[in-house]
């Protein structure tokens, strides 16, 4: 272990500790011999790095053609030590470990800056931290912790890496997606000649020729003068209503949203130098889930995907789990039954073998419904049939939803816990228990709490599927780096120029840049990988998690 640090004047301080955590070794470095000093160390010794947060360290170094194997990323790791139940005594909150908002401007920050006057990256900030994060993890004996914290670390790598790398995309693509589906771009500005059509119908329609159709009250106002009496303009509910003014309407909608999300500006903005290269947030979500801060990469429409197309001598592997988190909520309740449904097959369709129900779109209903606490509807009726063929399934995610509303927290299978309810909550939940309280205030606060049983129902579940893919990815990572560099030509410059190397995550999806003589050796490591990650979680459980692995020159699927 070695831990980078800044000091007072600008400089560098090292602090490198054994196996047992005791400090061994301090070096004193200026700022302009880091960059080849951890170059050097790294290839000579690729230790686990101690460091603040990969984003805001670790894009300087790629910069500079630095990878790091390993590290321990402290900010990450805070976020999951200070919230644990796995613990007595987990980590104390503290201000000075919220992350920091992604400076969208500046791609690459300046290597260890002390950013504010607290100095949260100083050398007495840093060692008692990790004092500290190591305490917690060594009381959790099942290393469970451990490994969630090294996965959420290389996860942190990862995400700067993918944005370094960059996802390869074709704007000319892109653009003639565009012109085709929004029509032609108007030269002096104004809506594409598709929009406008779709425009100028629901106009007519609505007897109001200027009519603006982004203003959500005016809208509302139009449709209910011509007796469309909605309370909203969502999809779900026009799509309700037959009037002549609403096929238009949604069109325009669905073409609205296309432009303004990812239209031309989006291009202009987001791609540069044939490379999509969006901000990503590991551990952004409370369950674990990657978020966005820049780019809106977890939002991507399908109709773009053509856009994402291999550079010459190159290919994309892109591989998918389908149904992850039953998949995984079989696993963690121990469910043989559940687990042989999903053996070998689509899960739904295992579901509706089994007898639950009739039809896979009753499967899914019911167990979507059975992973998010729906009691009306479709899912509200099946989920029910449900608990008498997967008792152990659902009583693991009734078990959370139950704890859940009276207030507890429940973990992740690695033990990534939920946040406790605020004080207003708490109170609102104490309140209701008094003598001669308001009716109104008791119905809320039953509300509230089965809001909040619905929440840590899927929280246990949607954050263990978070941790399978992030031992997915780390295990990808890892085995991609032993493939070593490629004989064909550099996609770009920087260090994945000649390496297979991950471009694109999503949830339960990657997308691997890869040298076209590397192709199959990639596919195997994302397969593995796949294996791994479930063993890690679940040892010799039999649960199938299949990949559905295509090797394509674009993303179109």
């Amino acid at each position: 272990m070695i831990l980078l640090a800044t000091t007072g004047s600008g400089d560098f301080l090292t602090v490198e500790f054994d196996g047992e955590g005791t400090e061994i070794n301090r070096t004193s470095l200026l700022r302009a011999d880091l960059v080849g000093w951890v170059r050097d160390t790294e290839s000579a010794r690729a230790p686990r790095w101690v460091i603040r947060s990969a984003r805001e360290i670790y894009p300087r170094l790629l910069a500079e053609g630095v990878q790091l194997a390993r590290t321990h990323d402290l900010l990450l790791c805070h976020a999951i030590l200070r919230d644990t139940d796995r613990v007595a005594r987990p980590l104390a909150p503290s201000s000075a470990w919220l992350p920091r908002e992604p400076d969208l401007d500046t791609p690459a920050p300046a290597l260890f800056d002390v950013i504010d006057e607290k100095a949260t990256d100083s050398v007495e900030a840093l060692l008692e931290q990790y004092s500290e994060q190591r305490r917690v993890i060594a009381a959790d004996r099942s290393g469970r912790l451990n490994l969630l914290c090294a996965a959420e670390s290389a996860g942190g790598l990862i995400a700067e890496e993918m944005r370094a790398a960059g996802l390869p995309w074709d704007p000319d693509e892109h653009d003639r997606i565009l012109t085709e589906v929004l029509g032609a771009r108007p030269a002096g500005g104004g809506l594409p000649a598709h929009m406008a059509e779709h425009a100028d119908a629901v106009r007519f329609h609505l007897g109001d020729p200027q009519l603006h159709l982004e203003s959500h009250v005016k809208m509302l106002r139009a449709l209910h003068r011509v007796g469309v009496n909605v309370e909203s303009t969502s999809q779900w509910e026009l799509s309700e209503i037959s009037h002549p003014v609403i096929p238009p309407l949604l069109a325009y909608k669905k073409l609205s949203r296309l432009l303004s999300a990812n239209g031309w500006a989006w291009l202009a903005e987001w791609v540069h130098d044939g490379r999509f290269r969006p901000v990503y947030i590991p551990g952004g979500v409370v369950t674990g889930r990657w978020a966005s801060a820049g780019g809106g990469a977890l939002q991507l429409p399908r109709i773009l995907r053509p856009a994402v197309r291999a550079d010459p001598g190159w290919t994309l592997i892109v591989a998918d789990v389908a149904q992850l988190e039953p998949r995984m909520l079989a696993a963690m309740a121990q469910d043989k039954v559940m687990a042989e449904a999903a053996r070998g097959r689509d899960l739904y369709e295992g579901v509706v073998a089994s007898g639950a129900v009739k039809t896979r779109e009753e499967a899914k209903y019911a167990v979507l419904g059975a992973m998010y606490g729906a009691t009306t509807g479709d899912s509200g009726r099946l989920v029910p049939r449900l608990r008498k063929v997967y008792p152990r399934a659902m009583h693991l995610v009734d078990d959370a939803a139950r704890k859940g509303e009276d207030g507890g927290t429940v973990s992740t299978s690695l033990g990534r816990s939920s946040p406790r309810p605020d004080s207003d909550w708490t109170a609102q939940q104490a309140e209701a228990t008094g003598a001669d309280v308001d009716p109104a205030a008791v119905k809320q606060a039953r509300q509230r709490a089965r809001e909040r049983g619905r929440f840590t129902r899927n929280f246990v579940v949607q954050g263990t599927a978070a941790e399978w893919a992030l031992i997915w990815l780390a295990e990808i990572r890892h085995r991609l780096r032993q493939l070593g560099d490629a004989q064909t030509e550099a996609a770009a410059s920087g260090p994945f120029a000649r390496h297979a190397h991950l471009a694109f995550f999503l949830h339960d999806e990657v997308i691997l840049h890869v040298p076209q003589e590397q192709a199959a050796a990639a596919a195997n490591v994302v397969r593995e990988a796949a294996a791994i990650a479930t063993r890690r979680l679940f040892g010799s459980f039999p649960i199938d998690v299949p990949l559905d692995l295509q090797i394509v020159q674009t993303a179109e699927k």
